[in-house]
């Protein structure tokens, strides 16, 4: 397990916020960018991650309520990466025409309809489908934990990680007032019950990922006394 969170700790940095470095046109079609053609790849990489951390997280065969309970959120995922990837890519362009001297729609309908689905109804709906998978995940393990022994090296090494990551999705995304409150709601109940972390590394992963995350907004919050968006104090 310590290996299957440190790579998906990893591999959510990089899908989720490296990306953003590599905004230079994408030669076989240079309308979008670097960025948005390996964005193409996050659910293929990230969401069998997801599974393969569900199966393993309990004991017992499969069952048809929490699985579908997965399959949903893991669709949600799927849809709200989707609608933010395509809305976010045309968001970009249209930016970057405007500084060029080109046609500048901003203030219309057309650019407003562009940024509710980049900036709202995108990253909403995925980071509901985020935050319903770690959710899932907790819950099978906390039913009929598999009895796996928590890493704690690792264990830490990728909820710093993971914790860094979910900081910057949910500030770049406007959507503090989701993943803020989740990240206290679940560290007290990953930290609430003594003694059961050794045995569920799942329930270790997240407490310490969503404590760093705590730790960043409280700061980021206190700095700036609110939470602005990277690209608005031109960190991106």
């Amino acid at each position: 397990m310590a290996r299957l969170t440190l790579w998906f700790a990893i591999l959510s940095l990089v899908f989720q916020v490296l990306l953003v470095v590599l905004r230079a046109p994408f030669p076989l079609y240079p309308l979008v960018s670097w960025q948005d053609a390996f964005d193409l790849l996050s659910p293929i990489v990230l969401i069998p991650i997801y599974w393969a951390m569900y199966r393993r997280s309990a004991n017992g065969g499969a069952r048809m309520g929490p699985d579908l309970v997965f399959l949903v959120f893991a669709a949600i995922w799927v849809v709200g990466h989707g609608l933010h990837l395509s809305a976010n890519s045309i968001h970009n362009l249209v930016d970057a025409s405007a500084r060029r001297g080109g046609l500048d729609i901003s203030g219309s309908d057309l650019y407003r309809l562009i940024y509710f689905l980049d900036e709202h109804a995108g990253h909403e709906v995925w980071y509901v489908g985020v935050m319903g998978l770690a959710a899932t995940l907790l819950y099978r393990e906390a039913r009929a934990p598999a009895g796996i022994a928590t890493a704690w090296p690792a264990t830490v090494v990728a909820g710093v990680i993971y914790g860094f990551t979910w900081f910057c999705i949910f500030v770049e995304g406007q959507s503090v007032f989701l993943g803020l409150p989740f990240a206290a709601i679940v560290t007290a109940y990953t930290f609430r019950p003594r003694g059961a972390l050794p045995q569920r590394p799942l329930a270790a992963f997240f407490g310490v990922a969503f404590l760093i995350a705590l730790a960043l907004f409280v700061v980021w919050g206190l700095y700036w006394k609110g939470f602005p968006q990277f690209t608005d104090v031109g960190l991106i």
